[in-house]
């Protein structure tokens, strides 16, 4: 579904309930081959989820293609992997938006930036820890350094087996929304011209196969195509790839 046509912003169901808002920003405007996309998750439950806000910039266009959804007030939780722009950039416009919404992010985020942040206090959510939002539950996963930031992590969802994986598998483009082809060769060439990952070979094996433990069947990435599949073997393969370069 488009919801801005001069934007090209759309809304795609990419799992039950869970939603990609893809903003796509042309190649020449991106300066990155084949373009670029900001990518955040929406989960419609009883306490409405958005994992990550999109550059504040991009506000209103996210703000409506969450309205295509569910009404923006009724948000319960925004929530991202890191302090960054298009991560977070949009926080404090969406508060403002969603009366009954909080900050949701982990523990050393709300300790080193979000409770100086935001306008409201966050919810930290400690590595491993549970939050139920009706159908769906999220569990928050610290990865500290992967690909970036020390207080990065992400959310799984595990009645859908969606791991909501942020800037793991950035790659170019904005189409399709949902693919099972190959990820890998465009996520490491991509991380080959941008140098994203602050990482060591066994840090980073280590983080990836502990996603993969999860068997995960939905990637929910921001930036590009999410995938659907067989995700363990897709996180292995990126382990394997990236460490070799």
């Amino acid at each position: 579904m488009i919801t801005n046509r001069e934007s090209g912003t759309s809304v795609v169901e990419v799992a039950e309930g869970i939603y990609r808002i893809s903003t796509p920003i042309p190649e020449q405007t991106a300066e990155v081959p084949g373009g670029f996309t900001f990518n955040q998750y929406l989960i419609a439950d009883d306490q409405p989820l958005l994992f990550h806000t999109g550059p504040r910039r991009l506000f209103p266009l996210t703000r409506d293609a969450v309205a295509a959804v569910l009404p923006v007030e009724r948000l319960r939780w925004i929530s991202f992997s890191h302090v960054e722009a298009d991560e977070c950039g949009a926080l404090n416009d969406f508060l403002a938006a969603a009366p009954a919404a909080a900050p949701l992010c982990g523990a050393i985020a709300a300790t080193i930036s979000i409770r100086d942040l935001a306008d409201r206090p966050p919810r930290a959510l400690a590595d491993g820890e549970e939050l139920a939002l009706g159908r769906h539950r999220v569990q928050w996963l610290d990865a500290p350094h992967l690909p970036h930031n020390w207080e990065c992590g992400y959310l799984w969802e595990p009645t859908t087996r969606t791991f909501l994986c942020g800037d793991i598998l950035t790659s170019p483009g904005s189409e399709p929304a949902i693919t099972e082809g190959d990820l890998v060769g465009p996520i490491v060439a991509m991380e080959r011209q941008m140098s994203a990952f602050a990482r060591t070979d066994a840090t980073t094996r280590r983080q990836l196969e502990r996603f993969a433990q999860l068997a995960p069947v939905t990637l929910a990435a921001m930036h590009g195509s999410a995938y659907r599949g067989d995700g363990a073997r897709l996180l292995r393969d990126l382990g394997d790839q990236l460490c070799a370069t």
